[in-house]
């Protein structure tokens, strides 16, 4: 059974890369350069930090400013890696351009639902594949759920779940957005059960802050339901306080996921969150009948891994013209379940997804 992503054939689509923090640092780069993808340039608001990523990953070009890669009509695919509330005007940018062919956009694609499908919208006018990098879709192990799941291994779904504990990289930006876990971790989470299983019809989440974490949040500590009209229901527990593990207490530091089938089930072991972040997934499925556990442990981890799969869905777009398989059309149902959750989270009720595209196009944002 094959649990590996499709590879692009064409690798030399020449990338631009905006943005050079961690992600683009240790995940981006490391995993283009194993795929054998051709980025050329890069701009960052600092281009000495722009200047040193260049160096380690042999990129060619260090622009000035992002205005002078954009400007650059040699670029034919535009990898954006910067804070989402600041996503939107580079979309607007290279639209307005109209050079790139393809945009890789970071999650969250925005901070809402209306100014993420104004970044839809401007890429469709333009013509521009636009992809969201949801990369836990491609972790390992998640991949090969979702393989099993569609290939109908577990039978009917009946009951998901998702556990985080785990304290995540912490970006500067999360300060600025106010948002500690549902914009941060609790969005992947999210997607994945909507890769696996579809869109909910409503979602409840009930949050707290996290005790450690200094700047203004709600969103600590998350505990989300979501209902699906089959009579599945997903459970998601997002926990990046982890109890007093960073005050000299031992940790029970992991992501894991379970899924339950009519025929069979299946739990993973995410490996990002252990030291090294480098470290292998590794998934165990059964179904009615099995002696015991089929073992999947690849090599390969979520970080830095995930990010050569989401760049090379990119790639696959623009050599076949089909949507990619993370477009930012599905994406907006992503972003509308993650509103929908704060929106749960602050009225203490169920909400639909649905409520939130409707009173985004309607009324304005909720």
């Amino acid at each position: 059974m094959r649990f590996t992503p499709p590879a692009p054939r064409k690798k030399d689509f020449r990338i631009g890369v905006l943005g050079s923090g961690f992600i683009v640092n240790d995940c981006h780069l490391v995993s283009y350069r194993r795929c054998g993808f051709n980025p050329v340039a890069i701009a960052s608001r600092r281009r000495e930090a722009a200047a040193g990523v260049a160096a380690r990953h042999s990129i060619p070009r260090v622009c000035e400013s992002y205005e002078e890669l954009l400007d650059d009509p040699a670029i034919e695919v535009l990898d954006i890696a910067v804070p989402p509330q600041h996503q939107l005007a580079l979309i607007r940018a290279a639209c307005a351009r109209g050079t790139v062919r393809g945009i890789l956009a970071q999650k969250p694609l925005a901070l809402s639902y209306r100014e993420a499908e104004e970044a839809v919208l401007c890429c469709e006018q333009a013509g521009i594949q636009l992809a969201v990098n949801q990369n836990m879709r491609y972790d390992p192990s998640v991949y090969a759920a979702n393989t099993l799941l569609k290939e109908g291994h577990f039978g009917s779904p009946v009951f998901a779940t998702i556990d985080m504990r785990a304290v995540p990289h912490w970006q500067p930006w999360q300060a600025e957005i106010g948002s500690a876990t549902l914009w941060i971790m609790s969005i992947h989470h999210l997607d994945c059960m909507r890769w696996w299983f579809g869109d909910p019809e409503r979602v409840f989440s009930s949050t707290r802050p996290d005790p450690r974490t200094a700047f203004p949040h709600t969103d600590g500590i998350c505990t989300t339901i979501l209902e699906y009209a089959s009579g599945l229901r997903c459970a998601i527990t997002d926990d990046v306080w982890c109890g007093p593990v960073k005050e000299g207490c031992l940790g029970d530091v992991r992501i894991e996921f379970r899924i339950e089938g009519m025929e069979g089930l299946a739990v993973g072991d995410i490996g990002w969150c252990k030291d090294p972040f480098t470290t292998p997934s590794i998934l165990r499925f059964a179904r009615k009948g099995d002696a015991g556990f089929h073992h999947f442990q690849p090599a390969e981890s979520w970080f830095p891994d995930a990010f050569g799969a989401t760049m090379g869905q990119l790639l696959i777009a623009l050599e076949t013209g089909k949507a990619p398989a993370i477009g930012g059309r599905d994406n907006l149902g992503s972003i509308a379940l993650v509103q929908a959750a704060a929106l749960s989270a602050v009225e203490h009720r169920m909400v639909s997804p649905r409520e939130i595209a409707h009173a985004s196009s309607s009324k304005g944002d909720l």
